[in-house]
């Protein structure tokens, strides 16, 4: 199939390229050809095409943010857009975890009782064992990455579908947690260190210091990578685009870190300050995000999950990316698991038993395809924080649980049959390979 597109080479390209239009021809594009009218006229026709990625997503943070505003006058305050950040961040890190197994249609029923598994193997080394609690987290994050080689293993070598066992690993991995946590099944955490991560601030200097490190990473790679392109001859995108994507870092990271800098606390002692969770959430969504974009086995993820035949007689080792897919999911729950323990500052048996449906809802509802291939880190995080947001505000409005649960559900419903509709529109089957 031909499509249009800019040649590699600067010298063949026609008057129409160089005047900013869109090129014609029989070139495969790149998706760097043309100038920014060019680029976004690309974008909107993607969209009418169906690929609408997050955007639902951030209608809906847009609708409900602004809805939430006006019928609550506590919304909108400094001190509840706080909480809302640290209410999003254990969902969104096992949103994440069960993202890079949705991008290959498969599911992980188990990631919430992993985290709870990896949790009270580290509330046992740092409790009883009296370890420091990092060598017993690290521990825990081995456990995490076992039990994800496990699942792979018999996904990619045996053959047993995700769904089958994970759901055994769900419900067997609830009596593990009792069997360790024993009948009492609730322990303290008590390493102030962990206690910080999701209930304390760091300084307002460093708040600023880390929105000024985004703003020169995200403007570094732009750079970097438009050299690269440029060193061999390949079209880049213009730098108008570049600049707009770090002028969105830099104001709208501004306005968030200016708004957690002032006083919150309605008390003696003052509250201000970035969250701790938000550094390390931002630091795993950035890893991740590399790895996807920028490294073979992100290429290989896409590609076994868009068509694992097609991926398969390429030369792509399925059973290797299911299988290190299935270990990152596993490894991140636990991490997810360490994000709920800091919160309540317990560690009991049913940690993480309800909590991975609303992680899978929150990557769909963000813009994960549940058919595989499509997704980025960015999506769940944008989905956790619109799940989190509608917890929150009607929570805020007084509406009891069921109602919260009844508005989640029909949110999911609705991302599910957008993702389905788009995949129509734009010709992508909807059944696995």
């Amino acid at each position: 199939m031909t499509t249009t597109g800019r040649s590699s080479n600067p010298s063949t390209n026609t008057a129409a390229e160089v005047a900013g239009e869109e090129p014609t021809g029989s070139t495969i594009a790149t998706g760097h050809e043309g100038a920014l009218g060019v680029q976004l006229a690309a974008y909107l026709r993607r969209v009418r095409g169906g690929e609408m990625g997050v955007l639902p997503a951030l209608a809906g943070l847009i609708v409900l943010g602004g809805l939430f505003g006006v019928l609550s006058p506590y919304f909108l305050t400094r001190i509840n857009i706080a909480n809302l950040m640290t209410q999003t961040a254990a969902l969104m890190m096992l949103a994440i975890a069960l993202t890079f197994v949705i991008l290959l249609a498969e599911i992980d029923l188990s990631a919430g009782v992993t985290a709870g598994v990896g949790m009270a193997v580290f509330i046992l080394l740092s409790v009883r064992g009296q370890w420091a609690w990092q060598p017993a987290l690290g521990v825990a994050l081995v456990t995490g990455v076992v039990i994800g080689l496990f699942i792979g293993y018999c996904v990619a070598r045996i053959g047993i579908p995700s769904f089958v066992v994970t759901l055994g690993l769900f419900l067997g991995f609830q009596g593990v947690q009792l069997a360790l946590l024993g009948d009492g099944g609730s322990f303290r955490v008590q390493d102030p260190a962990v206690i910080a991560i999701m209930n304390s601030s760091m300084p307002v200097w460093a708040g600023w210091a880390m929105l000024a490190l985004i703003v020169l990473i995200s403007a570094a790679t732009g750079l970097y990578d438009r050299m690269r392109r440029t060193r061999v001859g390949m079209p880049v995108r213009p730098i108008s685009m570049l600049a707009i994507r770090v002028a969105v870092w830099a104001v709208g990271g501004g306005l968030v870190v200016l708004l957690l800098s002032q006083n919150r606390s309605a008390g003696v002692i003052p509250i201000e300050g970035v969250p701790i969770v938000v550094p390390i959430a931002l630091a795993i969504v950035w890893v991740g995000t590399l790895m996807l974009d920028r490294t073979r086995f992100g290429l290989h993820l896409y590609a076994v999950g868009g068509n694992p035949e097609a991926a398969r007689r390429a030369g792509i080792n399925v059973a290797r990316v299911r299988i290190t897919a299935f270990i990152l999911c596993s490894t991140l729950s636990v991490v997810a698991g360490l994000f709920f323990a800091s919160q309540t500052g317990t560690v009991e048996s049913t940690l993480g038993s309800t909590q991975v449906l609303p992680g899978v809802a929150a990557a769909v509802v963000g813009g994960v395809s549940l058919f595989g291939g499509r997704g980025r880190l960015v999506h769940p995080v944008i989905g956790a924080l619109l799940i989190a947001m509608i917890t929150n505000g009607l929570g805020l409005l007084g509406q009891s649980a069921g109602i919260t649960f009844i508005v989640q559900g029909g949110v999911l419903i609705l991302a599910a049959s957008v993702d389905a509709l788009s995949r129509r529109r734009t010709g992508a089957s909807l059944a696995r390979v």
